[in-house]
């Protein structure tokens, strides 16, 4: 069962997270020299992120990955990886090693191997931040989606995997089930009612193909889910 953490406000959430994953990570890199991070898109967790950029870390010791990305040029205001530079590769966190998950192509199948290999190489995760959406997805993990089966396979060796689903715009690449899981320490953060709704609803017993986040909060790592209203 997931340790769910509630918060008086969207401030106190942002302050805690980053303090928890500066935390980890400092023991990551004082027990294994290194440490590897991945962060959620989208524009919830800016402020988390831009806090954490501010964290007195060894940052060069640090490599930073998406759990997902839309596939779109950095150009685009839909890039993750776009938001991700604003927002974390600036001022201390500037100096962490930033694991790619686009590349310039026709589609995300064209440059699976070569992005797949820089992802492996940074392996395992020491946290992952994840976000939900209200349907239940996490990462691009999307009830409906073309290859969830494939994405949800905990007995798969696939690292990374194009997805296509009926609520997303555009194609994305995603981190499978099995990297989630395997996470160090994992972090779910959520915000309004609706998510919180969403949550309790995938607490109940299910098929993950409906609630692809359920993957994850039955993980056998320690899972903090950091809510506000």
């Amino acid at each position: 069962m997931p340790d769910f953490l509630q918060y008086p406000d969207r401030e106190t959430l942002m302050e805690n997270i980053a303090e928890d994953v500066e935390a980890q990570l400092a023991d990551a890199i004082s027990i294994r020299g290194r440490a590897t991070l991945a962060v959620p898109g989208g524009t919830t967790p800016a402020p988390f992120l831009n806090l954490l950029s501010k964290a007195d870390l060894d940052w060069s010791k640090v490599n930073v990955m998406l759990t997902d990305e839309r596939f779109v040029p950095e150009t685009s205001d839909r890039s993750n990886t776009r938001l991700l530079r604003q927002t974390f590769l600036q001022n201390k966190g500037a100096a962490a090693n930033l694991v790619p998950f686009y590349k310039p192509a026709y589609q995300p199948e064209d440059v699976l191997t070569d992005l797949t290999a820089a992802i492996t190489a940074a392996l395992p995760l020491d946290v992952c931040v994840l976000g939900m959406g209200e349907d239940m997805h996490t990462a691009s993990l999307f009830p409906e989606a073309d290859r969830l089966g494939e994405g949800l396979d905990l007995e798969g060796t696939v690292v990374l995997l194009p997805m296509r689903a009926p609520g997303a715009q555009e194609p994305r690449l995603t981190l499978t089930a099995s990297v989630l899981r395997a996470a160090r320490n994992i972090h779910i953060l959520i915000t309004g009612e609706g998510k919180k709704t969403a949550f309790e609803a995938a607490l109940i017993e299910g098929p993950a193909s409906e609630a692809p986040i359920r993957v994850v909060l039955d993980a056998p790592v320690p899972v903090d889910v950091h809510y506000a209203d």
